[in-house]
């Protein structure tokens, strides 16, 4: 520890001890001289001993940094938003279900094989069912290893190929208790009326391949590490909230609109 970090540490620790009422007048002389030859172990004595009487001072330290950090993030996250607006709300590559021309827009972050998101669907069609001015941007979000990827790819192929049907390719992998693979969904995708084998060439075109490449960068700048994951106007929630919970943040962004 240099004379100027151990001079500094000292005198911030001094106005600290004074809020809790210590004393340590032997550091505050040593603080205020800068020039006087500074006791590098004295000062790490005196420090540690007045940390283990006052250990308490820890844990509010550690509070204090969580919610400087959490602050800065959502400010971090807010920023991200704002400037993604476009990718968020209009790419080409995501579904619209409810209202297309709704005032507000729920994205939705999601994996086909996430418990969570399944659980999470009736919330999404009550809402829609409830509030005719709600935009849902489904935000295909692969992360759940292999099968989901290739699900994804197969479900955003047959979307390409039949967009008209996708919401109910979408209802069915979504509903199903079993756990989706490219198979799977081509099985789903043939029985609403896609050709195989068209199907599975779609699959490995480019335009499949790329279309999760955005989500991965948006996820990745919003922090978003689980599904499923929402942005409601300006804030991002991780997790499911229920039904309720996403009114209240629609209702929340509809009021900041006015």
């Amino acid at each position: 520890m240099t004379r100027a970090i151990t001079t500094l540490f000292a005198s911030a620790l001094i106005g600290t001890t004074a809020l809790f009422g210590g004393g340590l007048t032997q550091l505050q002389a040593q603080a205020q001289t800068a020039s006087a030859p500074v006791d590098q172990a004295a000062v790490e004595k005196i420090v540690r001993d007045y940390l283990l009487k006052n250990p308490e001072i820890l844990a509010e330290m550690q509070t204090a940094l969580e919610t400087k950090q959490a602050a800065e993030h959502e400010i971090r996250v807010k920023q991200v938003i704002a400037s993604n607006q476009d990718e968020l709300l209009n790419s080409g590559h995501d579904a619209v279900l409810g209202n297309p021309d709704g005032d507000v827009t729920v994205v939705e972050f999601f994996d086909y094989n996430c418990g969570y998101c399944k659980r999470a669907m009736p919330d999404m069609e009550a809402i829609i069912k409830s509030d005719p001015n709600v935009r849902f941007v489904m935000k295909e979000f692969p992360i759940l290893g292999p099968d989901s990827i290739k699900a994804h790819m197969a479900a955003q192929a047959f979307k390409l190929m039949m967009p008209e049907k996708y919401r109910d390719l979408h209802m069915a992998l979504m509903t199903t208790p079993d756990r989706s693979t490219d198979e799977s969904v081509i099985a789903e995708a043939v029985k609403l009326g896609a050709d195989e084998a068209a199907l599975r060439e779609k699959i490995n075109s480019p335009e499949v391949t790329s279309s999760f490449q955005n989500a991965y960068k948006l996820a990745n700048e919003l922090d978003i590490n689980g599904t499923p994951s929402y942005v409601i106007g300006n804030e991002l929630i991780p997790g499911a909230i229920g039904a309720d919970g996403l009114k209240e943040k629609i209702a929340e962004a509809r009021a900041q609109k006015k």
